[in-house]
């Protein structure tokens, strides 16, 4: 039997991403299992922007950058993923956001990771590559990605409630 305590969606706020939230969703609800949703924000602190190397940070451009990222996957949690999910947003900075998600499902046991592609084209692959697919090598547990449109296996909530009735 498969036992899934802890769940982590990860988000890049795109259309796949809320896909993956709502498989998540669902999954954790049908084995009482914890949502984790985690964003990644760039470092910008690493990044040498000047021609000569010389780093031009700002640590309150980043500070900014992680506060706006809270707000947003705070905003996708609602008060009953909070209490029935005990769900928590989780925001880490990395320039590679694969091993950060990877090591934060290593690190906070995770059980299951679900995440959205973007299913781009053999040539976008090529050049720019897959988050998705460099998570699914690295992480320490596995993953489903889902595609958006994709098959609808998770009805949205208003036609489950709908359903209930």
């Amino acid at each position: 039997m498969i036992a899934l305590k802890a769940l982590l969606v990860a988000t890049d706020f795109s259309a796949p991403s809320d896909v993956a939230l709502a498989y998540g969703r669902e999954l954790a609800r049908s084995f009482g299992a914890k949502l984790v949703v985690l964003h990644v924000v760039e470092n910008i602190m690493t990044r040498a922007f000047g021609p000569d190397g010389y780093a031009i940070t700002n640590p309150d451009l980043q500070r900014d950058l992680e506060a706006s990222a809270d707000k947003q996957v705070n905003a996708l949690l609602s008060q009953e993923d909070r209490q029935a999910l005990r769900a928590e947003a989780v925001i880490l900075s990395s320039n590679t956001p694969a091993l950060a998600v990877a090591d934060y499902a290593r690190t906070a046991g995770i059980d299951l990771i679900v995440m959205g592609t973007h299913g781009r084209g053999a040539v976008a692959h090529l050049l720019m590559g897959s988050v998705a697919e460099r998570v699914v090598r690295t992480a320490p547990c596995p993953v489903l990605t889902v595609r958006h449109p994709e098959h609808e296996f998770v009805l949205p909530d208003a036609l489950v409630a709908v359903a209930k009735d």
